[in-house]
């Protein structure tokens, strides 16, 4: 199968290229002409090692230029991508687990793995049963042709938030036309240069700021996660010349915490088209900080493109592609029912009335596109008119067929060509707003109530900060059953939560709350990984977590 995504290994257009950063805050850079010469190279090593069109490869390496060759080798090869993310925060154990978890449902043809990451790779494929080690990346004396490809561009790993991860199968019709739409939503054009520090194991960083403008063979300035929280500001500095980005909602609140209006003195920022929001519930706060950070340097609050996707329907679904300030509502979240009109209480576009705007409130996720149409259905799978609660549901060309090797989704399926999302969301003034996944959500009196909602209102009760709390339903334990992670050794404000909850949830509600150092995992993307969480605590595999006591 041709793809015009491969185009560029043939035809590098030597005047463009990948700046990299450096760990000495600098940045290495290589043309495309460079780069396709050493991903045919690596190519023709795949080849020799018996990689074959449509062989799944799977790819545990840093981001750094190795990898970004080994990528487009193993597309030259004419084979399927699966990165898989390096160690971030979990022990040796954890992550070999979840790597063997991968391996065993990708079955790769190989695993490639750096020197460094080989140990660890090593172990995860004799437990998932594949003989033999992981293959170091090479090249050899000659370049490959570009081999014919199967029909799979990727195998997107799910983050595995609520089970087990599961590979969601990319064909290449749907890459092309996710980041054709992309493209277009962002009003990107091929000069243009796009500045990332987003990991390449998630979806966001692989397909919209890696796939997109290299594909295009446009400009890329390229940083590893750890660049970007040592020295967000560096971030910043990229946007004197950069034109677009990508960013959860969490990346742009840590900027206007961290970095002081003195580090960016003399910038010009006002050439800064795209600032996408993303990956998870987008409060107005975050954004309205960052905004009033950089607004004297030029930024416009229109840069910011609130967004909504998953790995099933290849990244993108919507985002606000006018020139316009985001829209904010708080809808009455004691009022909310599935298939239930929405009752906005307040709106408002982003500006001053969004600082101190956290709970409760929710950024509009742009307009649905025609060639990703979005419907909102109810529980029985019946289309909602606009303005309800609902299930959305996405269509098009960039909806996946389904997960690899017969896996199954809990809250997500694939029916009839679309994917059903296990997402909750409404549309309003023409807008898509999305609250949380279905499977967070408790019934409280006939009424849906978000597990995210109520971590925004206890991160404000304990001044901690949302990062630092987790909300979990517990299985079984009927509808009241919450279980509280908090990462502090500190409970002083326990009571006031408590009693939070109950004039939220009603006087039956059941809490148990756990504070303690290192509690909550988190996926690859940074989402809570509630349920897993929830089973280690049971399985006694937090020995630094505390129980507190209360009523």
């Amino acid at each position: 199968m041709a793809s015009a995504l491969r185009d560029w290994l043939d035809k590098p257009n030597s005047g463009r290229g990948v700046h990299l950063a450096t760990d000495d805050g600098g940045w290495e850079y290589r043309d495309y002409a460079s780069l396709a010469s050493a991903a045919r190279r690596t190519g023709a090593a795949l080849i020799e090692a018996g990689v074959r069109p449509g062989d799944v490869v799977c790819v545990v390496l840093p981001t750094d230029f190795t990898c970004v060759e080994t990528y487009f080798a193993v597309w030259a090869a004419g084979g399927t991508v699966c990165l898989i993310t390096p160690p971030l925060f979990q022990d040796g154990d954890d992550y070999v687990a979840h790597v063997a978890a991968i391996l065993r449902q990708a079955r790769p043809r190989l695993t490639i793995a750096s020197a460094d990451l080989a140990d660890l790779a090593g172990r995860a494929m004799a437990e998932a049963g594949i003989d033999g080690g992981p293959w170091r990346p090479r090249q050899a004396d000659r370049e490959c042709e570009i081999q014919e490809a199967g029909e799979l561009a990727l195998l997107q790993f799910t983050s595995g938030s609520s089970g087990a991860p599961r590979g969601v199968m990319v064909t290449w019709a749907n890459l092309e036309a996710n980041t054709e739409l992309i493209a277009r939503c962002a009003g990107y054009d091929d000069e243009d240069e796009v500045a990332s520090w987003l990991p390449l194991y998630h979806d966001m960083g692989l397909i919209g700021t890696f796939l997109t403008p290299i594909t295009r063979q446009g400009r890329l300035r390229l940083m590893r996660p750890d660049h970007f929280i040592r020295d967000p500001a560096r971030w910043i500095r990229c946007f004197a010349e950069a034109r677009h980005t990508a960013a959860p909602p969490f990346a742009y609140a840590y900027v206007a915490r961290r970095v002081k209006p003195e580090q960016l003195e003399g910038l010009d920022l006002s050439g800064w088209k795209t600032a996408l929001v993303g990956a998870e519930p987008i409060d107005p706060h975050s954004l309205e900080v960052f905004a009033e950070l950089l607004e004297p340097l030029g930024f416009r609050r229109s840069a910011f493109k609130p967004a909504y996707g998953m790995a099933e329907t290849t990244l993108l679904v919507t985002v606000d592609h006018l020139p316009r300030d985001p829209l904010a509502v708080r809808p009455d979240n004691e009022a909310l029912a599935f298939g239930e009109p929405v009752v906005i209480l307040e709106q408002h576009t982003l500006g001053a009335e969004s600082r101190g705007a956290k709970a409760g409130w929710v950024v509009g996720c742009g307009t649905p596109e025609d060639d990703a149409p979005v419907t909102i259905v109810d529980d029985e799978g019946r289309e909602l008119p606009p303005g309800r609660l609902g299930e959305i549901v996405v269509g098009g060309e960039s909806a996946c067929p389904g997960y690899y090797a017969g896996a199954e989704g809990k809250s997500t399926r694939f029916k009839g060509g679309r994917v059903h999302t296990g997402d909750a969301g409404f549309l309003f003034a023409g807008q898509l707003f999305v609250l949380g996944r279905m499977g967070d959500s408790i019934k409280v009196r006939g009424r849906s109530v978000y597990v995210e909602d109520l971590e925004s209102k206890i991160a404000e009760v304990t001044r901690l900060g949302k990062g630092r709390i987790t909300v979990t339903a517990v299985p079984g334990a009927g509808t009241k059953g919450l279980v509280l992670f908090a990462e502090t050794r500190d409970d002083g404000w326990a009571d006031d939560v408590r009693e939070t909850l109950r004039r939220r949830l009603g006087e039956d509600v059941e809490l148990t709350i756990v504070v303690g150092s290192g509690l909550i995992q988190r996926t690859s993307s940074g989402k809570p990984r509630r349920r897993y969480m929830w089973e280690q605590f049971q399985a006694g595999r937090m020995p630094d977590a505390r129980v507190v006591s209360g009523p």
